[in-house]
């Protein structure tokens, strides 16, 4: 059951566009609520929100991705 690299690679590639993501959007949110106040409180909020919803697409994406280049057999 050989693996397919360039498949692999493109998954380990979604992965690691994630991974800064992973830390941006909390950041974002938090920063967001810590300046309810401030008049563009709402367009950081859906930043942040945005950055936490692309960051799981990719990971699923990725994840998905590593998986077909290890199981699939159509080769």
């Amino acid at each position: 059951m050989p693996t397919d690299k360039k498949t692999l690679m493109r998954g380990l590639r979604y992965l690691s566009g994630a991974l800064p993501l992973l830390f941006m959007g909390p950041v974002v949110i938090h920063n967001a609520f810590m300046n309810k106040e401030h008049p563009f409180f709402k367009m950081v909020l859906g930043i942040g929100i945005t950055f936490c919803i692309i960051a799981i697409l990719l990971m699923i994406q990725g994840l998905r991705t590593i998986m077909k280049s290890l199981f699939d057999n159509e080769k």
